[in-house]
């Protein structure tokens, strides 16, 4: 029998002892080493559920004929068969087919995109194996492995938990139950129901509180929810509320051609009698040009690049809708630590009751000096270091480790620099860790600010090690140490002085404290350290702002975003970061403790003239997201802990931390930060507002294109006129340019001064009264230019298919330069840089050229499409026309813009400044 199915044998691991468990997955508290853990890879597969079989590649192409257009196209063929239209037929046919592979395609991309971020939100698990903590990605994990959890974590795989402290995991995903779920190490009876499994953790669940130690017994469909539902392996579709709109609009619109077709079809035949194959024909070259069919396709390529391009920034997408809003950010609430900063801590300086130390060092080196006075101390001089160090290495729960030449830290960089500091006063964590053995603790919780564990040692001694936030730990305490031996009164004035002090100098500041107890005391109750801890001393803890968050918030200011800090921190470091940050409003500091006494309108009414608030926990956070949107403004929130959830969801758009992040809060964000960088916020914002602009390119692109190519069939149907351009021209002149022009617009790069323009304003109509202006504008224009040159060209005495060659090229011309107009919807684009334009544009111009050339020039296209050859100076002609309604277009862009400047409120006060300077 194999390991696996060995394994497998076993169905239930809740009513098995935590040493029957790890005696027959053959693993122990240290882990697997890797060979073993490589071996049960290969033997029980990735720990993933598995993905749903996908449509077959002939099927996904198939279901992109299935299209109101499509099938007003092949019964058009059907029809022209009939009418033994024979190059017609295979003119629609063609154009059925280039669409469904263009469709076919760009599904395929979107799939691409989606899948990619997929693999880059893959969930990561702290494990030890081989008696090291380290962080794998979650596929690895296997049977065997000793997974850590704590609070914000997602669980991995099923787990045994062998030891738990606090430990709360919401299970609603498995058992419906919305209450969070206590946890145990004992066994249960072995029939117990699912929710009531208190010794198991299992997978896609989320811990809400405490921390646990556990062993791996299932993976990937082995696991409960494996064996529940395939279903969270599915695949975004790649949408957002605009792209939405515009289908559902795109919807409406075809209905409205069609009724409008089958009309003039009727009255056409039956009331102007008409020749019913030309006429019918006309109809269908009508729905062709007046129907946006690419439009939401071409919209969901350019929503694909925006989402590759925000992951190369490190902002991962979860939620699409997401890009839309991005570009209506009026304020960003983040989060100090690690955000606006390097989030590489390490201990500056040490207070004791009786000195003020400086502490050497670089990044997490368990080396370096400790200064007194700019002289070097021996450390065992100076008790008081000593009883800190200890303190420092065993209340925490990060490891140090040395990767070739640099030491890294697996958990809190705050926990990493303590140990850092520890190693500096004589302390090796590993070792500190051996002999103080940890027997019960108490996690750090926002709500209490403070971490506690009770340990023992070998020497049948045991002792309370406490950090965190000083004016808590200042409250659960009664002496101040001198040495490892000595106390006396806390001077309680002292410690907020000296806090104070280090605080402003822009240093985060922790407060150590500990207690000794009897050897047999070996459960950790809050009520064992509530008013009997000795203080040690304070550290302060440097994490200098990282050079490009001063950038991006610069940039910020400048595109009118509002930047506030919200961090736990002290006020005194908030507002000296703040100042280093560019910050504005740093003179008032708004704390949590104010924040607390303030009733919702009056925190409304004063949130906006705040740029940082200190002392704050993550329930305050919602309450400041509220009261922003309150005021009418768009906010982004950064979170990174489980009880940030609630300020994530509730915010416009939740940027979670994908390194230091917990799972429940990239669950609740719409962006993850792979960098936790203020700098990726920034340019996700400036990716943001470069996608809906293309977007709304694409749109400002296509609708006066297609109105205009409709307009000119339906106006010479109406008056009785010889069609300008024949509705198989038209089916060419849509394809052509729906493939080139308007995809070249997905790809357009951000406007250099994108960032200068202030939020777009939330819930923009899709249809604007400026949209349907320009609609209106272009297609008049291009409706003179193509029925302009074709009378010019009847009267010159051209025949009628040649006076049609050319107004399918002045037609195509037209949409060329529509396209260059439209690249440049906010600035000139009268410029040598706008006209330069882009690899994409210039790939499609000259795809557009080639293919009028081919279709103009060459003879069997001729025959086929009743086109003729053009001569040198009318294409100089048709260049001119389109020309002209470039700069037609263009000045009365200038018009507009002028117009709208100057009646705006700083136009205003502008002239009447201008007016009074002159007095």
């Amino acid at each position: 029998m194999s390991q696996r199915d060995a394994m497998k044998t076993t169905q239930s691991w809740h009513d098995k002892t935590c040493e029957q468990s790890l005696a027959e997955l053959k693993t122990g508290t240290a882990g697997l080493d890797e060979i073993e853990a490589k071996q049960r890879l290969s033997n029980f597969g990735p720990n993933r559920l598995t993905e749903p079989a996908r449509r077959h590649v002939l099927l996904r192409f198939l279901h992109h004929f299935h299209n109101i257009l499509i099938y007003v196209l092949l019964i058009a063929a059907g029809i022209t068969t009939l009418l033994d239209r024979l190059l017609n037929t295979f003119v629609i046919i063609a154009v059925v087919i280039i669409n469904a592979i263009i469709g076919f395609l760009q599904e395929g991309k979107a799939e691409t995109a989606m899948e990619a971020i997929r693999h880059m939100l893959a969930l990561r698990a702290a494990v030890i194996r081989g008696g090291r903590r380290q962080t794998i990605v979650g596929e690895e994990l296997v049977p065997g492995d000793i997974v850590l959890l704590e609070a914000g974590d997602k669980v991995p795989a099923d787990l045994r938990l062998l030891t738990s402290h606090g430990l709360q995991i919401q299970e609603s995903i498995l058992t419906g139950e919305s209450m969070a779920a206590t946890k145990q190490t004992e066994p249960v009876a072995k029939g117990a129901p699912l929710g009531d499994r208190s010794s198991m953790a299992y997978s896609g669940t989320t811990v809400v509180s405490g921390q646990a130690m556990g062993v791996v017994v299932a993976t990937g469909g082995e696991t409960e929810i494996g064996r529940i539902s395939v279903l969270l392996a599915r695949v975004e579709m790649l949408t957002t509320p605009l792209v939405a709109k515009m289908e559902v609009f795109a919807k409406w619109l075809t209905l409205f051609i069609l009724t409008l077709a089958s009309l003039i079809l009727l009255v056409g035949y039956f009331v102007l009698h008409q020749d019913f194959t030309d006429l019918f024909m006309a109809v269908v070259g009508l729905s062709v040009a007046a129907i946006p069919e690419g439009l939401p396709a071409v919209l969901t390529i350019t929503l694909a690049m925006g989402v590759q391009i925000m992951a190369r920034h490190n902002a991962i997408i979860r939620l699409l809708p997401a890009i839309e809003t991005l570009g209506s950010i009026s304020v960003i609430c983040s989060d100090k630590t690690g955000t606006f900063t390097r989030n590489e801590m390490k201990v500056a300086s040490v207070i004791t009751s009786r000195n003020h130390f400086n502490v050497d060092g670089s990044g997490y080196e368990p080396a370096g000096d400790i200064r007194l006075e700019e002289q070097t101390v021996t450390i065992a001089n100076h008790p008081a270091l000593l009883d800190l160090g200890r303190t420092a290495a065993l209340c925490n729960n990060a490891v140090l480790t040395r990767v070739a030449e640099t030491w890294q830290v697996e958990g809190d960089p705050m926990e990493g620099a303590l140990l850092a500091f520890a190693g500096k006063t004589g302390f090796d964590d590993h070792k500190a860790h051996i002999e103080w053995t940890c027997t019960d603790m108490i996690p750090f919780d926002a709500e209490h600010k403070f971490m506690a564990t009770l340990n023992h040692d070998h020497k049948n001694k045991a002792a309370i090690f406490v950090k965190g936030a000083p004016e808590k730990v200042l409250t659960m305490c009664r002496k101040q140490g001198l040495s490892a031996s000595e106390t006396e009164p806390l001077d309680h004035d002292y410690w907020e002085e000296q806090a104070q002090f280090i605080a402003s100098q822009g240093q985060r500041v922790l407060a150590l404290a500990a207690k000794p107890m009897k050897p047999e005391h070996m459960v950790l109750a809050h009520a064992d350290i509530e008013d009997s801890l000795i203080f040690l001393g304070l550290v302060g803890l440097m994490d200098p702002p990282r050079p490009e968050a001063i950038m991006a918030v610069a940039e910020c200011h400048l595109a009118s975003i509002e930047v506030k800090m919200i961090t736990g921190d002290h006020a005194a470091t908030a507002v000296a970061i703040g100042n280093q940050l560019g910050l504005r409003n740093t003179n008032r500091v708004l704390t949590g403790a104010e924040l607390d006494t303030l009733d919702e309108a009056t925190l409304a009414a004063r949130v906006s003239k705040i740029g940082i608030f200190a002392r704050t926990s993550p329930e305050h956070k919602l309450r400041l997201v509220m009261a922003l949107q309150a005021n009418g403004m768009t906010v982004a929130m950064t979170g990174d802990g489980v009880n940030d959830a609630p300020a994530l969801k509730r915010a416009d758009v939740g940027i979670s931390m994908g390194k230091n992040g917990s799972e429940a809060a990239k669950e609740a964000a719409e962006i993850v930060l792979t960098d936790d960088n203020f700098a990726s916020i920034v340019a996700a914002i400036r990716e943001g507002r470069r996608v809906h602009d293309n977007i709304k390119k694409v749109i400002n692109w296509t609708l006066p294109t297609n109105a205009a190519e409709a307009l000119t069939i339906v106006l010479a149907l109406m008056l009785g006129m010889t069609l300008p351009i024949t509705p198989i021209l038209i089916l060419w002149v849509n394809t052509i340019t729906a493939v080139t022009l308007g995809i070249a617009l997905a790809f357009e790069p951000t406007e250099k001064k994108v960032m200068l323009r202030p939020p777009r304003p939330h819930g923009e109509p899709l249809l604007s009264g400026e949209l349907l202006w320009h609609v209106a504008l272009v297609a008049s224009l291009f409706l003179i230019g193509v029925f302009g040159i074709f009378n010019y060209a009847i009267e010159r005495g051209y025949s009628v298919n040649l006076a049609r060659t050319i107004a399918m090229n002045t037609l195509v011309m037209l949409e060329t330069f529509q396209l260059f107009f439209i690249r440049n919807m906010h600035v000139t684009s009268l410029s040598w840089k706008a006209v330069r334009g882009t690899k994409a544009v210039w790939i499609a111009v000259s795809t557009v050229i080639l293919g009028q050339f081919a279709i103009t020039y060459l003879p069997w296209l001729q025959m086929v499409f009743e086109t003729e050859e053009i001569a040198l100076l009318d294409l100089f002609l048709i260049i001119g026309i389109g020309a002209l309604t470039f700069i037609a277009i263009e000045i009365e862009k200038q018009i507009r813009l002028r117009l709208y400047r100057e009646f705006t409120l700083v136009g205003i006060f502008k002239k009447i400044y201008r007016k009074f300077s002159m007095m």
